[in-house]
This record gives structure tokens, C-alpha cells and sequence, in this order.
């Protein structure tokens, strides 16, 4: 292995550093170290899940009536049991469970965790890049856990994290101090700090969005598509993590845009949306729901869909200007 690469700060080492000496954030560290075990755990199941038998569908649905993977179940469940050993969880939501999972309500018992545990599960059986993302807030003061702990704006956030399982594996962080990149060790499984202080580049080259939904988006969306496609580049995987993470380092914009078959929408505030936004504002972009930002919305349910706007804060500003006065999802 590289000696410049193992010699940089480990995720342990740079959270130590970093979140220990503000009370604001006491404990998180082993939270984020509970994530990073979990991914190290669902890493090695997704890349050899063929040979595991492990692809394709389990028979189920979950709450959101969507046919659910083995790997969705394994992260779920996964992810749920480290941060619970964590020991500072107060309570757990996910796409893939109906209800959340309160955890305790002890004085360390200080975070609440929404997560997508495996986004783009449905690309898992042709190897397109995968991942996990989680949305971290502190838990209020005092008794158990209520709605009021759970339905907050994503502004209340104290960090968020997506992990990408690709051609290598990659834990995100964001926090109120930066984003920050950390790449798997091959050899020891360690994250290793490589991606310092991210910032999405100014130079935006592409957009990525579903042109297959193009006739079913209003007049507004269909013109403002028109005018990215005579600027940019078009990219598009389809797993929402890999088309971020790449607009991320790259610079771009991602939409998920409502259309004629669901109008609000088909991502997940709480789960998604909530957490790629709260990363890229602390990484100088911006996210909308095409009407509102995203950090910004009151939650009304803990499954609730939202359209995304997210990249380059100029190029969603442009693009939302539109859209402005047809595009208007959310009822705001």
C-alpha cells in the first residue's frame, strides 16, 4: 500500500481530534464509528454477494410498498445493531422498517440516526455503485423519544454521512466544520482521511436526472432539462449516492424532480434528501425541493417523499428560476 495514503489520519484519529474537544458533539465519534463498522460489514456482503447467493429480491415489500433486496435487509439490520452497541442512540429510522427502533433513553443515549441503509439496492445484480446514507440529530433533552425528536427540519442536523460502495469504498462526513472524505484500506479495513475540506468545484461539467421521465414533468421541468442539456454533459447512474458523490468532487447537478405519477416526488426527505443537503451547503452547493430548501422543510412524516434539486448552488439557483411560479410540489 501506498506509504502516503496509510500515513494520513484514520476516521477514529480525525473524529478524536476534531468532535472530542466541543460537548456539542459528545459521543459522536462512536457513532461514526459504528457507521464505519457497519460499512465495512456491508461492504464485504455486497462484493461477494453473487458468489454468496445473496442477490435479487427477498419476496418482501417494505412501508413504501418497494420489493426489497437481501442486501437492503442485511444493512438494515446491520446498521441497526452497531449503532444500538454504540451506546449512543436513542433511537433508529429506515426506509426499510415501519416503525422506528427506540433504543433507550439513557443521558449518553444523545443521537437520532435516519438512514437509507443500501440506496440503489436495485442496481446490486449488475455491480453499479451502491451506498448507505444517514442523517444524525441530536436527541432533545430529557424523557423518551417523541415525534418531536424525530419530525425535525434537516437543518437541525448536527452531521450527516454517505458511504459509497464502489471501485473502492468511501465514508463521507459532514459536519459544522467541513466535508471530509475517507477511503477504505484495502488492507487493515481502516478509512483513511483523503478528501480533505471538500468543496464542490465551480466549474459545473454535467447533470444528471431521468430524461426517460421527461413527458411526464410539467412545461417548467421540461425547460429547464432543455436548457442544462444545451450546457452540460449529461450523467446519470441511477443509484442516487454514486451521481452525488460524483457532483460532489466533480461539480454538477442532480434532479429528482416530481412529474405526472408522483407529484411530490420519489426520494425520502428524512432519508436522503435531508442528509445529501445538509452535506452539500457545508460543501458550498445547495438543495431544493424545487419550491423550498430542502434544510428547510418541516417534516410531516417520517416516510414522506420530497422532489431534489441538489449541486452547484448557481446552477440550482438557475435552474430554479425556471421552474419558478409552475413547479410547486410541496404545497408551500
Amino acid at each position: 500500500m501506498d506509504a502516503v495514503v496509510t500515513s494520513r489520519r484514520t476516521l477514529n484519529e480525525y473524529t478524536s481530534g476534531v468532535l472530542k474537544s466541543d460537548p456539542e458533539f459528545d459521543g459522536l465519534e462512536y457513532v461514526l464509528a459504528a457507521i464505519a463498522d457497519g460499512a465495512q460489514k456491508v461492504q464485504a456482503q455486497v462484493q461477494g454477494a453473487a458468489l454468496a447467493g445473496a442477490l435479487g429480491s427477498d419476496g418482501q415489500t417494505n412501508v413504501q410498498g418497494e420489493v426489497v433486496q437481501f442486501l437492503d435487509t442485511y444493512a438494515s439490520d446491520t446498521f441497526v445493531e452497531v449503532l444500538k452497541d454504540s451506546g449512543y442512540v436513542a433511537a433508529i429510522s429506515c426506509e426499510e422498517i415501519d416503525n422506528t427502533v427506540i433504543v433507550g433513553n439513557g443521558l449518553d443515549q444523545r443521537f437520532i440516526i435516519q438512514m437509507d441503509p443500501l440506496d440503489g439496492s436495485s442496481n446490486i445484480d449488475v455491480a453499479v455503485s451502491i451506498g448507505s446514507i444517514f442523517g444524525i440529530w441530536k436527541r432533545r433533552k430529557g424523557g423518551p423519544v417523541t415525534d418531536a425528536d424525530l419530525l425535525r427540519p434537516g437543518d437541525e442536523q448536527v452531521a450527516a454521512v454517505y458511504v459509497v460502495y464502489g471501485s473502492s469504498t468511501v465514508m463521507v462526513l459532514a459536519t459544522e466544520d467541513g466535508v471530509q472524505g475517507f477511503t477504505m484500506d484495502p488492507e487493515d479495513r481502516d478509512f483513511r482521511l483523503t478528501h480533505a475540506d471538500i468543496r464542490i468545484p465551480a466549474d459545473n461539467s454535467v447533470y444528471s436526472v431521468n430524461e426517460g421521465n421527461f413527458y411526464k414533468w410539467d412545461d417548467a421541468t421540461q425547460r429547464a432539462v432543455v436548457s442544462l442539456r444545451e450546457a452540460f454533459s449529461l450523467r446519470y447512474v441511477g443509484s442516487l449516492v454514486a451521481d452525488f458523490h460524483r457532483n460532489l468532487l466533480k461539480g454538477g447537478i442532480f434532479l429528482y424532480p416530481g412529474d405526472r405519477s408522483n407529484p411530490q416526488g420519489k426520494l425520502r426527505l428524512m432519508y436522503e434528501a435531508n442528509p445529501l443537503a445538509y452535506i452539500a451547503e457545508r460543501a458550498g452547493g445547495a438543495a431544493s425541493s424545487g419550491s423550498r430548501r430542502i434544510l428547510d422543510i418541516q417534516p410531516e412524516g417520517l416516510h414522506q417523499r420530497i422532489p431534489l434539486i441538489i449541486g452547484n448552488r448557481d446552477v440550482v439557483e438557475s435552474t430554479l428560476s425556471i421552474m419558478s411560479g409552475v413547479y410547486d410540489t410541496d404545497g408551500e
